[in-house]
């Protein structure tokens, strides 16, 4: 090799790698948009205070009424009658009546229909839409149950199972109640009183406020058929513990029919344009 001559610098090898595309995931894809969700849910004081504070305190006007009940032979405390309709309360307006006006605003926002011109599918955005108000209610319910362990003294549930389950179905109930709601709202203004019948209905007739047990059993009969009856009572017999097999099979047979209804329902029925 001659003095003075240079060797050209060898390519680098290739390696066959190629440059990454950004990817997204149901989860993060639903993540992001419960991150808009929640701050414009913070942002709308009435809806953050009828999620935040009616739960808390509507409970506590119930505790006259409950005193004066006949419990005898039901099985049921004064604790275990307010507890679970406390949770049921927190249901009723930290998800199912939030979550009618954010789906009605966003509805008539186009946001939805935009929204469905991207990768998030159906079911995402109406999840990703609910996990906020989803969120507070599971808060609210930590707070309730320890609340009312130190203020009334209330046990620990003798059927946890039943429990999660009647939380779990009650999450889904008020979401796909929700979506159907705001179906038949025109304006997001009217949205607090399309919801109004369902929260009134299931306050007095589902036992948010009196169980089943004292009603009379032909209206208690009633009563066993509306939406989030089976909720409430998987709530309540898991925390006293007085569900025979049958009656926990009923509340579970009718919980899971319900929640294959109304999803059913909201596929068939949602409406992801402004009503005209």
């Amino acid at each position: 090799m001659k003095a003075g001559t240079t060797h050209p610098e060898k390519p680098a090898p290739v390696t066959g790698d190629r440059p990454k595309t950004a990817t997204t995931t149901a989860v993060s894809r639903m993540g992001a948009l419960a991150r808009v969700e929640l701050i414009l849910l913070l942002r709308g004081k009435g809806t953050l205070f009828a999620a935040l504070v009616v739960p808390l305190v509507l409970p506590f006007s119930f505790r006259g009424a409950a005193k004066g009940l006949d419990l005898s032979g039901t099985g049921l405390t004064l604790g275990t009658v307010l507890l679970p309709g406390a949770l049921g309360l927190s249901l009723l307006f930290a998800v199912y009546s939030s979550l009618v006006g954010i789906f009605v605003a966003r509805r008539e926002e186009l946001v939805l229909k935009r929204l469905r011109t991207g990768e998030l599918h159906d079911r995402e955005i109406l999840l990703g839409a609910a996990l906020p108000a989803i969120g507070i209610g599971l808060a609210q319910s930590v707070v309730l149950v320890a609340g009312f362990g130190l203020l009334i003294g209330v046990e620990a549930p003798k059927a946890v199972y039943l429990v999660v389950l009647g939380i779990l179905f009650g999450l889904l109930l008020s979401v796909t109640l929700a979506a159907l709601s705001a179906t038949v709202s025109r304006t997001a203004e009217s949205a607090a009183l399309t919801a109004m019948p369902m929260l009134i209905l299931t306050m007095i007739g589902s036992g948010v406020a009196v169980p089943l047990d004292v009603f009379p059993d032909a209206l208690a009969h009633v009563c066993r058929v509306l939406p989030l009856t089976p909720v409430i009572t998987l709530l309540r017999g898991g925390w006293a513990g007085n569900l025979g097999t049958g009656e926990t099979l009923v509340a579970l047979g009718s919980a899971l029919a319900w929640s294959v209804l109304t999803v059913l329902a909201v596929r068939k029925w949602f409406r992801w344009e402004p009503r005209r």
